[in-house]
Protein backbone atom coordinates (compact mmCIF):
# COMPACT_ATOMS: atom_id res chain seq x y z
CA UNK A 1 0.00 0.00 0.00
CA UNK A 2 1.23 3.54 -0.73
CA UNK A 3 1.42 4.98 2.50
CA UNK A 4 -0.38 8.55 2.82
CA UNK A 5 0.59 10.89 5.93
CA UNK A 6 -3.06 11.93 5.95
CA UNK A 7 -3.92 8.12 7.05
CA UNK A 8 -3.36 7.52 10.77
CA UNK A 9 -2.06 4.60 12.23
CA UNK A 10 -5.22 4.05 13.71
CA UNK A 11 -6.77 3.81 10.46
CA UNK A 12 -3.96 1.90 8.78
CA UNK A 13 -4.25 -0.73 11.27
CA UNK A 14 -7.91 -1.11 10.54
CA UNK A 15 -7.95 -1.18 7.22
CA UNK A 16 -5.54 -4.02 7.71
CA UNK A 17 -7.50 -6.21 9.76
CA UNK A 18 -9.84 -5.84 7.52
CA UNK A 19 -8.09 -6.53 4.59
CA UNK A 20 -7.01 -9.99 6.20
CA UNK A 21 -10.63 -11.14 6.58
CA UNK A 22 -11.44 -10.75 3.29
CA UNK A 23 -8.10 -12.48 2.13
CA UNK A 24 -8.84 -15.53 3.67
CA UNK A 25 -12.86 -15.93 2.56
CA UNK A 26 -12.84 -18.52 0.02
CA UNK A 27 -11.88 -17.20 -3.52
CA UNK A 28 -13.13 -19.97 -6.16
CA UNK A 29 -14.93 -17.17 -7.38
CA UNK A 30 -14.94 -13.65 -7.16
CA UNK A 31 -16.44 -12.05 -3.43
CA UNK A 32 -18.15 -9.15 -2.82
CA UNK A 33 -17.52 -7.07 -0.63
CA UNK A 34 -20.19 -4.42 0.71
CA UNK A 35 -19.48 -1.37 3.02
CA UNK A 36 -22.46 0.14 3.68
CA UNK A 37 -23.95 3.38 6.07
CA UNK A 38 -25.76 6.19 5.60
CA UNK A 39 -24.85 8.97 3.26
CA UNK A 40 -21.50 11.14 4.08
CA UNK A 41 -20.17 8.14 6.70
CA UNK A 42 -17.05 7.52 4.78
CA UNK A 43 -18.54 4.31 2.33
CA UNK A 44 -15.93 5.46 -0.43
CA UNK A 45 -13.23 6.85 1.48
CA UNK A 46 -13.46 3.18 2.76
CA UNK A 47 -13.38 1.25 -0.08
CA UNK A 48 -10.72 3.29 -1.98
CA UNK A 49 -8.48 2.78 0.71
CA UNK A 50 -9.21 -0.84 1.26
CA UNK A 51 -8.49 -0.90 -2.33
CA UNK A 52 -5.02 0.01 -1.83
CA UNK A 53 -4.34 -1.98 1.14
CA UNK A 54 -5.33 -5.24 -1.60
CA UNK A 55 -3.81 -4.67 -4.37
CA UNK A 56 -0.24 -6.28 -3.50
CA UNK A 57 -2.27 -9.02 -2.98
CA UNK A 58 -2.00 -9.26 -7.07
CA UNK A 59 -5.60 -10.42 -7.21
CA UNK A 60 -7.65 -8.15 -9.39
CA UNK A 61 -9.82 -5.39 -7.28
CA UNK A 62 -13.18 -4.69 -9.06
CA UNK A 63 -14.72 -1.23 -7.39
CA UNK A 64 -18.40 -0.55 -8.02
CA UNK A 65 -20.76 1.96 -6.07
CA UNK A 66 -24.68 1.33 -5.64
CA UNK A 67 -24.97 5.04 -6.84
CA UNK A 68 -23.87 3.23 -10.59
CA UNK A 69 -27.28 1.58 -10.34
CA UNK A 70 -29.63 4.76 -9.64
CA UNK A 71 -32.81 4.41 -10.98
CA UNK A 72 -33.67 8.07 -13.21
CA UNK A 73 -35.39 10.75 -11.92
CA UNK A 74 -38.50 10.28 -13.09
CA UNK A 75 -38.74 7.11 -11.36
CA UNK A 76 -36.89 8.06 -7.78
CA UNK A 77 -39.37 11.08 -7.56
CA UNK A 78 -42.31 9.34 -8.78
CA UNK A 79 -44.29 9.38 -5.58
CA UNK A 80 -42.24 12.65 -4.61
CA UNK A 81 -39.56 13.35 -1.87
CA UNK A 82 -40.33 11.14 0.81
CA UNK A 83 -38.04 9.34 2.83
CA UNK A 84 -40.45 5.99 2.46
CA UNK A 85 -39.96 6.53 -1.33
CA UNK A 86 -36.42 7.72 -1.38
CA UNK A 87 -35.73 3.87 0.25
CA UNK A 88 -37.81 2.08 -1.92
CA UNK A 89 -37.34 3.99 -5.44
CA UNK A 90 -33.41 5.01 -5.82
CA UNK A 91 -32.11 1.82 -6.81
CA UNK A 92 -32.14 -0.33 -9.98
CA UNK A 93 -31.88 -3.59 -7.60
CA UNK A 94 -32.46 -5.85 -10.86
CA UNK A 95 -29.72 -4.09 -12.90
CA UNK A 96 -27.72 -4.26 -10.06
CA UNK A 97 -28.16 -8.11 -9.48
CA UNK A 98 -27.86 -9.10 -13.18
CA UNK A 99 -24.29 -6.91 -13.29
CA UNK A 100 -22.25 -7.48 -9.92
CA UNK A 101 -24.69 -9.90 -8.25
CA UNK A 102 -24.96 -13.01 -10.17
CA UNK A 103 -22.21 -12.59 -12.26
CA UNK A 104 -19.96 -13.49 -9.20
CA UNK A 105 -21.77 -16.24 -7.83
CA UNK A 106 -20.33 -19.83 -7.53
CA UNK A 107 -20.79 -20.65 -11.41
CA UNK A 108 -21.84 -17.29 -12.82
CA UNK A 109 -20.42 -15.96 -15.97
CA UNK A 110 -17.86 -13.03 -14.33
CA UNK A 111 -19.45 -10.64 -16.79
CA UNK A 112 -20.19 -7.27 -15.49
CA UNK A 113 -20.61 -4.04 -15.64
CA UNK A 114 -19.93 -1.35 -12.93
CA UNK A 115 -22.24 1.21 -13.49
CA UNK A 116 -25.51 1.41 -15.71
CA UNK A 117 -26.84 5.01 -14.70
CA UNK A 118 -25.30 8.09 -13.85
CA UNK A 119 -27.78 10.39 -11.39
CA UNK A 120 -25.40 13.75 -11.75
CA UNK A 121 -26.32 13.62 -15.38
CA UNK A 122 -29.26 11.91 -15.09
CA UNK A 123 -28.60 9.67 -18.22
CA UNK A 124 -27.18 6.03 -18.82
CA UNK A 125 -23.94 4.76 -18.23
CA UNK A 126 -22.72 2.74 -21.82
CA UNK A 127 -20.05 0.05 -20.59
CA UNK A 128 -19.03 -2.82 -22.38
CA UNK A 129 -19.08 -5.74 -20.17
CA UNK A 130 -15.89 -7.24 -18.53
CA UNK A 131 -14.70 -10.74 -17.24
CA UNK A 132 -13.33 -10.80 -14.22
CA UNK A 133 -10.49 -12.80 -12.95
CA UNK A 134 -12.10 -15.65 -11.08
CA UNK A 135 -10.46 -15.02 -7.36
CA UNK A 136 -11.51 -11.09 -7.79
CA UNK A 137 -12.13 -9.24 -5.11
CA UNK A 138 -15.34 -7.07 -5.71
CA UNK A 139 -15.50 -3.55 -3.58
CA UNK A 140 -19.20 -1.96 -3.44
CA UNK A 141 -20.09 0.66 -1.35
CA UNK A 142 -23.61 1.96 -1.00
CA UNK A 143 -26.80 2.82 1.37
CA UNK A 144 -29.14 -0.10 1.99
CA UNK A 145 -27.17 -2.73 1.02
CA UNK A 146 -27.87 -4.77 3.79
CA UNK A 147 -31.45 -4.17 3.26
CA UNK A 148 -33.55 -7.18 3.09
CA UNK A 149 -33.41 -9.52 0.08
CA UNK A 150 -29.84 -7.99 -0.12
CA UNK A 151 -27.67 -9.00 2.46
CA UNK A 152 -27.58 -12.35 1.91
CA UNK A 153 -26.29 -11.58 -1.72
CA UNK A 154 -22.82 -10.46 -0.05
CA UNK A 155 -19.78 -12.65 1.31
CA UNK A 156 -18.21 -9.76 3.74
CA UNK A 157 -20.67 -7.16 5.05
CA UNK A 158 -18.80 -3.96 6.86
CA UNK A 159 -21.54 -1.45 8.11
CA UNK A 160 -19.84 2.37 8.96
CA UNK A 161 -21.92 3.82 12.28
CA UNK A 162 -21.92 7.52 12.31
CA UNK A 163 -24.24 9.92 13.79
CA UNK A 164 -26.88 11.67 12.40
CA UNK A 165 -25.34 15.21 12.98
CA UNK A 166 -21.87 14.17 11.68
CA UNK A 167 -23.58 12.92 8.64
CA UNK A 168 -25.25 16.27 8.51
CA UNK A 169 -22.21 18.40 8.97
CA UNK A 170 -19.81 16.30 6.61
CA UNK A 171 -23.03 16.84 3.59
CA UNK A 172 -23.11 20.00 4.10
CA UNK A 173 -19.62 20.45 2.52
CA UNK A 174 -20.17 17.34 0.32
CA UNK A 175 -23.02 18.29 -1.35
CA UNK A 176 -23.33 21.98 -1.06
CA UNK A 177 -22.56 22.23 -4.63
CA UNK A 178 -24.76 19.33 -6.23
CA UNK A 179 -27.46 20.60 -4.03
CA UNK A 180 -27.58 24.42 -4.63
CA UNK A 181 -26.07 25.10 -1.77
CA UNK A 182 -26.27 24.05 2.42
CA UNK A 183 -29.37 25.50 2.83
CA UNK A 184 -30.96 22.89 0.38
CA UNK A 185 -28.67 20.20 1.91
CA UNK A 186 -30.25 20.79 5.14
CA UNK A 187 -33.58 20.59 3.71
CA UNK A 188 -32.78 17.34 1.44
CA UNK A 189 -30.67 15.50 4.82
CA UNK A 190 -33.65 16.52 7.26
CA UNK A 191 -36.78 15.85 5.14
CA UNK A 192 -35.76 12.55 2.80
CA UNK A 193 -32.26 11.32 3.28
CA UNK A 194 -31.86 11.08 7.54
CA UNK A 195 -35.33 10.18 8.24
CA UNK A 196 -34.99 7.27 5.40
CA UNK A 197 -31.80 6.15 6.70
CA UNK A 198 -33.44 6.13 10.29
CA UNK A 199 -36.32 4.09 9.08
CA UNK A 200 -33.71 1.69 7.25
CA UNK A 201 -32.03 1.32 10.86
CA UNK A 202 -34.83 0.70 12.89
CA UNK A 203 -36.31 -1.54 9.69
CA UNK A 204 -33.38 -4.03 8.03
CA UNK A 205 -31.12 -3.69 11.35
CA UNK A 206 -27.86 -3.24 9.30
CA UNK A 207 -25.77 -3.36 12.62
CA UNK A 208 -26.54 -7.14 12.87
CA UNK A 209 -25.96 -8.38 9.61
CA UNK A 210 -22.74 -6.78 9.24
CA UNK A 211 -19.50 -8.86 9.48
CA UNK A 212 -18.21 -6.14 10.96
CA UNK A 213 -19.66 -2.31 12.41
CA UNK A 214 -16.97 0.24 12.37
CA UNK A 215 -17.60 3.34 14.08
CA UNK A 216 -16.64 6.14 11.75
CA UNK A 217 -17.58 9.22 13.46
CA UNK A 218 -13.64 9.99 14.03
CA UNK A 219 -12.27 9.03 10.46
CA UNK A 220 -8.83 9.28 11.80
CA UNK A 221 -9.66 7.24 14.58
CA UNK A 222 -11.97 4.46 13.20
CA UNK A 223 -13.15 2.01 16.10
CA UNK A 224 -14.06 -1.73 15.05
CA UNK A 225 -17.41 -2.50 17.40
Amino acid sequence: MQQHTSISSERREVLARLATRILTLDHTHPVKIAIDGGSASGKTTLADELEQVLIPSGREIIRASIDGFHNPKQIRYQHGSTPFHYFRDSFDYSSLHSWLIEPFRKGGTRSYKTAVYDFRTESSVIQNPRIADRDAIVLIDGVFLLREGLYQSWDFKVYLDVSFSVMLDRAMERDKELFGGKGEVIKKYMTRYIPGQRSYIERHRPYERADVVIDNNDPSSPQMV
